[in-house]
């Protein structure tokens, strides 16, 4: 993570990576500082879906925290596709 107070996020699904452990891993084993650990680990994706079924699963988890239905899906379709995973 960098030295200012910025929070980064996960390129893939857009989790806040705030402890070293929330970070995915390069290959050799080293910190990746672009996506979190529950979605890239030793250089790889660990799932491999499109788009949209990354904006069902993130709709479906924030509906799980209390979010309303519509809500948790307005807000993945207007994130994820700025991410970096998906914004190709």
């Amino acid at each position: 993570m960098d030295s200012t107070n910025e929070v980064v996020v996960c390129q893939s699904c857009g989790m806040p990576m705030m402890a070293t452990e929330d970070f995915g891993t390069n290959k050799d084993g080293s910190q990746n500082d672009e996506y979190c650990t529950y979605c890239f680990q030793d250089g790889e994706f660990t799932w491999n879906g499109t788009l949209e079924e990354m904006i069902n699963k993130q709709a479906g988890m924030a509906t799980q925290m209390g979010m309303s239905e519509e809500e948790a899906r307005n807000m993945a379709t207007d994130n994820l596709p700025k991410l970096k995973r998906w914004s190709k």
